[in-house]
């Protein structure tokens, strides 16, 4: 089964009586703003110069409830579990509000699931032993806001529930006694896309502006701008959207990692990549993001937390090292996994709307990235998951048509736990159950998908002519970078350029995995990489031409700098 063709959507020129406003790199940056929906001079500064105003925590639904106990307990020296996720969201909500609410002396402790031993979420048996340990409050960062019957039975045992959560609210809010989730239907907070970081952070802002007013207290508090590392590390890592308030967010923690990183993060970064590189919000999203996340999907997050919290970095290299090669066993797990379910699909040649793939050897901590890999490659909604003896439990990812929570919700009666957003989730459901599941599951895809007309689409802001192609420079580039960060919902621009002549051609990489380019636009010749699409090498002749779909970027290599067409896609011209 080939990888499925991409739909090319390039973004209307805008009229020339509206770019003549503009001059050189600022006419392309324009164009750009105008497809990200910025139409008015407020919004283009706005962005340009991350603010974000409408941020007053107080917004959020419940929050003045959540501040009021958070303090009454600090006062009283009642124990608080802060219980977290395993993913870096989780964790990095966790190190937030432990950081902070120790810095007010507050008697607080963490609790991160075991990823295998208990799964996502409050459970209760984690809610008996914590009762059992003398624990009365607890605080949920990025969980709970499903977790109906567990809150229920906390509370029949004498707990209170502070629940901060960005997942999709289910049917019914859990009965605790603060929720905050922007999501609700009725909450004010103007922005709905916060992460559970944020969330965290948010809640920071508002327990320092309570106890800032307190006589002598304001200068001894950490302010909530120092977490803002870990905020930018927990979004693009958790795919937040790139806009609005994430933005600003984003932003700050990237210049603050930039500045003085943390003992962890040097130690991290170290390990990974031999330097210091400047961290932007790809090293996050590559580097980062998935050592500290290969934690929680293959043994416990504990050690992604320590080293967060670590004050040192002779005491955080250590386990630097040790998810250095967590990670390196997470990517091999994961091509296994991604190897054998492809058999799989490509047996069925795409006749299927939807894949629902599980093993008994698969692991639970793995099988969302093996769900990603296989949606990129062939642009279908993808159930992976391990069965276990009772129970099959798995991550689910889906392409913009199908809203994958949305399906399971119309599953709710065969399922154990799930939740999610629109592109991922994960369930559990009964073994006996997963056959009815997926029939449903291929049912509904069947009545909203058209396989006919499902194709992944590439948004192309800008169509660049082999000559314009020319006056691309350090300016250009400088222009772009002002759009930074990338990620979700801010996308690195695409430009298309047609009729490029091939001069080289090679896959290269780890079993030639990527793809690599010489390219000649009259004027000059450009270097150019496509990561992971070596096996369409075979696909050029030398001396061809093609239309090319690519980003703009730098490549460092030996301490020189060049740049470089990183290519989405091409086709032949003769096509």
């Amino acid at each position: 089964m080939p990888p499925p063709r991409k739909h090319w959507k390039i973004f209307p020129k805008l009229p020339e009586a509206y770019l003549e406003q503009f001059s050189g790199p600022q006419r392309l940056v324009a164009q750009i703003l105008h497809n990200r929906g910025l139409t008015t001079p407020e919004q283009v500064e706005q962005f340009l110069q991350y603010q974000w105003d409408q941020d007053d925590p107080f917004l959020l639904k419940d929050m003045d409830k959540a501040v009021e106990r958070l303090i009454r307990a600090v006062d009283a020296a009642e124990p608080i579990i802060i219980y977290g996720d395993y993913d870096v969201d989780g964790v990095t909500s966790t190190a937030v509000l432990m950081q902070f609410l120790l810095s007010v002396g507050a008697r607080v402790q963490p609790y991160i699931p075991h990823r295998f031993d208990e799964g996502y979420g409050l459970n209760n048996e984690a809610l008996q032993y914590l009762f059992d340990q003398g624990a009365r409050l607890i605080l949920t960062v990025d969980c709970g806001i499903r977790a109906v019957a567990e809150v229920e039975f906390g509370n029949r045992l004498g707990l209170e529930f502070i629940i901060t959560d960005h997942h999709s609210v289910g049917p019914e809010i859990p009965p605790a006694l603060a929720v905050i989730n922007p999501k609700q239907p009725d909450c004010p907070y103007p922005f709905k896309q916060l992460t559970g970081v944020g969330l965290a952070y948010k809640l920071t802002q508002a327990l320092h502006a309570t106890l800032s007013t307190r006589p002598g207290l304001a200068d001894l508090l950490p302010a909530p701008e120092t977490f803002l590392d870990l905020v930018a590390l927990g979004t693009v890592a958790d795919l937040g959207p790139l806009q609005f308030e994430n933005r600003k967010l984003v932003a700050g923690g990237l210049q603050q990692m930039n500045q003085t990183l943390r003992p962890g993060l040097s130690a991290l970064l170290e390990t990974a990549s031999g330097s210091r590189p400047a961290i932007t919000s790809e090293t996050i999203g590559f580097v980062l993001g998935p050592r500290l996340n290969a934690a929680g999907r293959l043994e416990s997050a504990q050690a992604a937390y320590r080293l967060l919290m670590a004050w040192s970095e002779p005491q955080a290299r250590p386990l630097a090292q040790k998810l250095d090669e967590l990670n390196r066993e997470r990517q091999r797990q994961t091509q296994e996994m991604v190897n054998l379910a492809r058999q799989t699909i490509e047996q069925d040649e795409g006749r299927s709307p939807l894949y629902f793939i599980s093993h008994p050897d698969f692991n639970a901590g793995v099988v969302g990235l093996a769900a990603s890999r296989l949606v990129e490659e062939f642009y279908r909604p993808v159930l992976v998951a391990e069965q276990g003896p009772e129970f099959t439990k798995g991550s689910a990812r889906s392409v913009a048509e199908f809203h994958i929570t949305n399906a399971l919700n119309q599953c709710r009666d065969l399922l154990v736990k799930y939740g999610g957003h629109s592109a991922a989730a994960g369930f559990t459901v009964r073994n006996e159950d997963v056959p009815r599941l997926v029939e449903r599951l291929q049912e509904i895809a069947a009545d909203t998908l058209d396989l006919d007309t499902l194709f992944p689409t590439i948004e192309i802001d800008a169509e660049i002519s082999a000559a314009g192609l020319h006056l691309i420079d350090e300016a250009y580039m400088e222009a772009l970078q002002s759009l930074e960060p990338f990620g979700v919902g801010n996308p690195q621009p695409i430009f298309l350029t047609r009729d490029l002549l091939v001069r080289q051609k090679q896959a290269v990489g780890q079993e030639g995995q990527h793809l690599k380019l010489v390219l000649d636009n009259g004027r000059r010749t450009w270097e150019a990489i496509g990561f992971r699409l070596g096996p369409r090498v075979t696909d050029l002749c030398f001396k061809q031409r093609l239309d090319l779909v690519y980003a703009l970027e730098y490549n460092t290599w030996n301490g020189e700098r060049r740049l470089q067409l990183n290519i989405k896609d091409f086709r032949i011209c003769e096509e």
